[in-house]
């Protein structure tokens, strides 16, 4: 009995039916944190209100999709959902199970970063007649955006192995593609390392990519302090 086959992990090393699937899966991290960044923004502005509506509001969102398992989420979506009219095709349904959770973890990303800025910066920035839109914009927001850097990072490349999570609705990501090549030739252990190969060449792509964003932005931090 043939344990391992070169040949057949060599030929779907450069399959372009898996690279499509990898592609699907970047495609899929990058919608998903662009839509929760941008609700998770919303959340921690809510939390940061100081009202007593809008915070618990943003909390209990937290508290459902942090609370329980992505999974859950995406099967309620994809099958519970339309029990009351509300259907979704395969991508449509990831993209929402994905964003809507990624916005609960980031939302507290975003409140932590702007909690680190010095509050006496907003207060001084107001005294010269900025708006409170304009102080967050100008200069709470871009010193927050440099404290979440690591954060955010780390949120990208966890993404891109969680996308793998959208499989079970049958959505042709990367390790979806993979399980299909599976049952075609049942080359499982070959497959599996291909997939694992590509997942591992996206993070590393990434991991370089923030390496990158750290040291210009906090190279950009530093000499603002260097000038002050």
């Amino acid at each position: 009995m043939q344990i391992w086959s070169w040949s057949g992990f060599f030929d779907y090393l450069t399959n372009p039916f898996l690279a499509y699937g990898a592609l699907v899966t970047v495609g899929l991290t990058v919608a998903s944190l662009t839509i929760g960044l941008i609700l998770g923004i919303m959340l921690a502005l809510m939390r940061l209100s100081g009202g007593r509506v809008l915070p618990r509001i943003a909390a209990f969102y937290c508290w459902i999709f942090r609370g329980t398992p992505l999974l859950v989420q995406l099967l309620i979506i994809y099958t519970g959902l339309p029990l009351f009219g509300l259907r979704f095709s395969v991508l449509e349904a990831a993209l929402i199970g994905l964003s809507l959770n990624e916005a609960a973890y980031l939302s507290e990303t975003v409140r932590g970063g702007i909690m680190a800025v010095q509050k006496g910066q907003g207060e001084a920035a107001r005294a010269l007649g900025l708006r409170r839109a304009q102080v967050f914009r100008f200069v709470t927001w871009p010193q927050a955006f440099r404290i979440m850097i690591p954060s955010l990072g780390n949120s990208v490349n966890g993404l891109l192995k969680t996308t793998s999570i959208t499989s079970v609705i049958s959505m042709e990501e990367l390790l979806r593609r993979t399980q299909i090549l599976i049952q075609e030739r049942f080359l499982v252990l070959e497959l599996f390392v291909v997939a694992a190969l590509y997942y591992l060449l996206m993070t590393t792509a990434w991991d370089l990519v923030q390496r990158r964003l750290e040291a210009r932005y906090g190279r950009a931090h530093g000499d603002d302090r260097g000038q002050r």
